[in-house]
């Protein structure tokens, strides 16, 4: 992914030597367009009784990715890139929830090219956005597969939209009962550990699997294709 690149004497940004530029996770962030689909699209989960999938789990998971390819020593481009995606993995709930990763790939094309992102990237990241959901997803790339782990390790509490605890479901359960998420990545023994401290008076381990199980496989898979082992650490006690 190293590319050649040059200063704008016009804009304070880098550009490629075909004159895209080198869109950033900080430029991304900001944009109004993006702040209104995230902000949308946690709207119409939170009425859909989902846990929360706005600017928080945007945050989390573009910036899991990041740390995961980058511990695996992969260049800066390429870690920043699945920073990018992971931020805007979730931007197609705006529209519908049912294969909202084919409609954000989409609009994430929209936005990067209105933002001067080069096709090349562009396609990247509609690629890794594109295939983070467990119905239908695979990790073909090193970007798309540090978006899915970043996105199916976000458990936690602070996700939980729904005010009253008398009327959790399980999924609402499991995540307030996740007081602790952390992706582990071991470069020099080639694991990424995703660990959880659950209090199971909220939640039992075994409701975790029951919910969980396809992110799981789903987050092997993308750990296998970055050639490291998955683990699942729950309450010190390590599962796979």
């Amino acid at each position: 992914m190293l590319q050649e690149v040059m200063h704008s004497k016009n804009q304070d940004t880098e550009l490629t030597s075909n004159g895209y530029r080198l869109v950033t996770i900080e430029e991304v962030r900001r944009d109004p367009e993006v702040v209104a689909l995230l902000h949308a699209a946690n709207a119409t989960m939170k009425a859909l009784g989902y846990t929360e999938h706005g600017q928080r789990h945007a945050g989390l998971v573009g910036n899991i990715a990041q740390n995961v390819l980058e511990h695996l020593g992969y260049d800066q481009r390429t870690f920043q890139l699945a920073n990018v995606a992971g931020y805007l993995h979730d931007i197609g709930n705006t529209i519908h929830r049912q294969n909202h990763a084919l409609s954000g790939s989409l609009m994430a094309w929209s936005i990067l090219k209105r933002m001067g992102m080069s096709p090349q990237e562009c396609a990247m990241i509609m690629n890794a956005i594109g295939n983070h959901e467990e119905e239908r997803g695979f990790a073909t790339t090193a970007v798309a597969a540090a978006v899915i782990i970043g996105d199916k390790a976000d458990v936690h509490r602070s996700r939980v939209q729904n005010a009253s605890m008398e009327d959790f479901d399980i999924h609402d359960r499991v995540n307030y009962a996740a007081k602790r998420s952390f992706v582990r990545v071991t470069a020099e023994n080639k694991v990424i550990a995703l660990e959880l401290e659950i209090d199971t008076y909220y939640a039992a381990v075994i409701e975790y699997f029951e919910i969980f199980l396809s992110r799981m496989t789903m987050m092997r898979q993308a750990c296998e294709f970055l050639g490291c082992k998955y683990q699942l650490i729950i309450n010190d006690t390590q599962f796979a």
